[in-house]
């Protein structure tokens, strides 16, 4: 970084150039090997600009663009899973920034009835949403139980390690709904840690939910706070940002120092075995 600071703009620009081109290759090959590839330019037909997928920033270059979208494949193949077990489901998603991926699961499927709600703190987030026609609530995904927010499938996709309460949440999601399936998604990390990066790093501007994470957790980890918070597994999977394999692996070290090396996913059915123990919810 230091030696980069004395380089001319034009030569600093094209080195990040080089650098995003090579993180771009590494994220197509890692959708071809994963499987994701065909899925994502089929959610690229049916939603073709997510420029407003977020509040914060604008997804405005190709890199950005197949980086998201990918990670779209990934989350939206973890619905199509169980999506088609029921007839006419009603499905929530908590955190939705922007509709997308109701958008996409209602043009996957022309011609079933799914009725979607989506859920965000963010009152920005939630007008933009409303603004495509769909149905939206402003509240915290802790405070569901106050507007009677119940579905056959909740998404929460990058959103967990948002939350103060993870495990509080999940409790009241199993015993306060009546919810098939929880479908989650977190930044996959090998091992567990707080984020609160404002505070590691010193930085002092204003934050807020939507882009503090609170706690980033394993997946053992996760595994055993769901088990605990009522529910257990049905499938998990790590999507990883490059490839396993060939050459373009070589940028798992940059994934993991400037990103994450992927995201993690869990589809959990209700189950209290275990959270029927603890007498202190």
């Amino acid at each position: 970084m230091v030696a980069t600071r004395y380089m001319p703009k034009s030569l600093r620009a094209l080195l990040r150039k080089c650098f995003f081109g090579i993180l771009r290759h590494s994220l197509t090959q890692a959708a071809h090997e994963q499987n994701f590839f065909e899925l994502a330019q089929r959610l690229a037909r049916v939603v073709p600009n997510i420029g407003d997928q977020y509040s914060t920033f604008k997804i405005d270059t190709d890199f950005l663009s197949k980086k998201v979208r990918y990670q779209h494949a990934f989350q939206i193949s973890l619905v199509e899973r169980v999506i088609k077990e029921m007839s006419a489901p009603t499905i929530a998603d908590i955190g939705d920034s922007s509709g997308t991926h109701i958008q996409y699961l209602t043009g996957l499927h022309p011609g079933r009835t799914i009725r979607c709600l989506s859920v965000n703190s963010d009152l920005q987030a939630v007008e933009k949403i409303r603004a495509k026609g769909l149905e939206a609530i402003h509240a915290h995904a802790e405070e569901l139980e106050r507007y009677n927010a119940s579905a056959d499938i909740f998404l929460c996709f990058e959103t967990v390690e948002h939350l103060m309460n993870p495990a509080q949440f999940f409790h009241e999601l199993s015993s306060k709904t009546q919810a098939k399936y929880l479908i989650i998604t977190v930044p996959y990390v090998a091992k567990s840690r707080v984020g609160l990066h404002h505070i590691r790093y010193n930085r002092r501007e204003g934050i807020g939910a939507e882009t503090t994470h609170i706690f980033e957790l394993s997946p053992e980890d996760l595994k055993l706070l769901v088990r605990h918070s009522g529910w257990r597994m049905f499938y998990d999977q790590i999507y990883r940002q490059y490839p396993q394999y060939g050459f373009w692996g070589i940028t798992k070290s940059w994934w993991k120092r400037f990103d994450f090396e992927g995201f993690y996913g869990m589809i959990l059915t209700r189950d209290d075995t275990w959270s029927s123990l603890y007498k202190d919810w």
